[in-house]
């Protein structure tokens, strides 16, 4: 099994090549490449949630705590009927910090085993949603920059986790036991197997309405359009002066 170090500088060095290439490739804002990127290298973090090192939790929890609140403080707001004032900000933020750095911490640590659904595909894809989800007031080719971008460092983790457990002895290959574990479809527990699942299920639903909601929004700016350059051209501006003509 590769190192926390190890998969923080290739989940890393993933992430300043996917913000780059988003930026001068794509025409992606250097603000969003900058984030794209950084979550990318977060994301190759990700699956040593359920570590039994405090190391790991440790660190993963603190930037998790201090990055979760600013991406989904708006809809927070929103959503408990708060004012958009610096001081209902401060205070949602703060226990949106202690809940994640220190209750789920607490929870993590309780129901989750290591090398269990944590590290798997339907994880990885759960998190792409999340992150989908969570710039629902971005347009398209944003959220999808985002979401792929976490996806690609969640599979970076798992990829090297799979790589790490194929040992080579001079010619010959021998697989640990690790091996299987991290790139994975179903784990052995059929309790977290339901729950990652339905998670999935759910947010792939939420995914796909956000998605006709926008398409739909834009089809509609798009039909306005030649309605109102038809009637600019059928009443001119200076109406007075065609009634004296």
């Amino acid at each position: 099994m590769a190192a926390f170090r190890e998969h923080v500088t290739v989940s890393s060095l993933l992430g300043v090549g996917y913000g780059v290439t988003a930026w001068i490739a794509y025409g992606f804002t250097p603000i969003e490449s900058t984030l794209a990127g950084f979550l990318t290298a977060f994301g190759g973090m990700l699956p040593d949630l359920d570590s039994k090192t405090s190391r790991p939790v440790r660190e993963l929890f603190g930037i998790l705590a201090a990055v979760g609140p600013l991406l989904v403080l708006g809809e927070t707001l929103k959503a408990l009927h708060l004012p958009p004032t610096r001081e209902a900000g401060a205070l949602t933020f703060i226990a949106l910090y202690l809940l994640i750095r220190y209750g789920g911490s607490w929870l993590i640590g309780h129901v989750a085993t290591h090398r269990g659904m944590f590290h798997s595909i339907p994880a990885a894809l759960i998190t792409g949603q999340i992150a989908f989800l969570a710039h629902c007031d971005s347009p398209i080719p944003t959220k999808w920059l985002i979401a792929l971008g976490i996806m690609i460092g969640f599979f970076s983790h798992l990829i090297l986790d799979e790589a790490y457990s194929v040992q080579w002895t001079g010619v010959r290959v021998r697989l640990k036991k690790s091996a299987g574990t991290a790139l994975k479809l179903i784990g052995k527990d059929h309790g977290a197997n339901i729950v990652t699942y339905g998670i999935l299920i759910t947010l792939s639903y939420a995914v796909a309405g956000n998605i006709i909601l926008d398409l739909e929004g834009n089809k509609k700016t798009v039909e306005l359009e030649p309605v109102q350059l038809h009637q600019t051209a059928e009443f001119p501006e200076d109406l007075s002066e065609t009634v004296v003509r």
